[in-house]
């Protein structure tokens, strides 16, 4: 089935696993959005890969660096710069299906999986500096996670769980 007529016949809604700068650059983003695309979701590993895999962050980076940020400072600098890009590309999607679609997700630093007010506020943060309605803070269902998941929906921000493994797990992520 073609992407363009999937939601609208089906009601099924595709979304790309994957963001990379090289994309938001040359248009492919764009176009898959045309194609049908209804969202993006990223993570730490996708970056890790977009960022090592081009010289498209590297002015950026270095720039980050000799402002005197932290090497990970720098790093959610490149990652929230892709994702707001990612968002604007987005708004169309987002707006025209009163906010269904066109949602960019990115997720919190892994190393916070167990750490709930770490996870808060990384989420608040990432919420703040994006500061996009479409954007989703993407956050583990970890005990820890739940906690937080509970918070910063009751704030207003939106949340992408996963690492839902089981049904008991399933259950305790929709009653948050």
């Amino acid at each position: 089935m073609n992407l363009a007529r999937l939601f609208p016949e089906q009601g099924q809604s595709a979304w790309l696993d994957n963001l990379r700068r090289d994309s938001l650059v040359d248009g492919s983003l764009q176009r898959a959005i045309t194609a049908g695309i209804r969202g993006l979701t990223s993570n730490p590993t996708i970056f890790q890969k977009a960022i090592t895999g081009s010289t498209l962050y590297d002015e950026q980076f270095a720039d980050a660096l000799s402002r005197g940020l932290s090497v990970e400072d720098a790093y959610w600098e490149l990652v929230t710069s892709d994702i707001v890009s990612a968002c604007d590309l987005f708004a169309g999607v987002y707006e025209s299906s009163n906010g269904v679609d066109g949602y960019v997700s990115v997720e919190v630093s892994p190393s916070l999986c167990h750490d709930a007010g770490g996870t808060i506020k990384a989420a608040r943060e990432l919420w703040k500096r994006v500061n996009r309605p479409n954007v989703m803070i993407k956050i583990p269902a970890t005990d820890a996670g739940l906690e937080a998941i509970t918070t910063v929906l009751s704030e207003g921000i939106n949340v992408n769980v996963t690492l839902i493994f089981g049904v008991e797990r399933y259950r305790q992520v929709a009653a948050a």
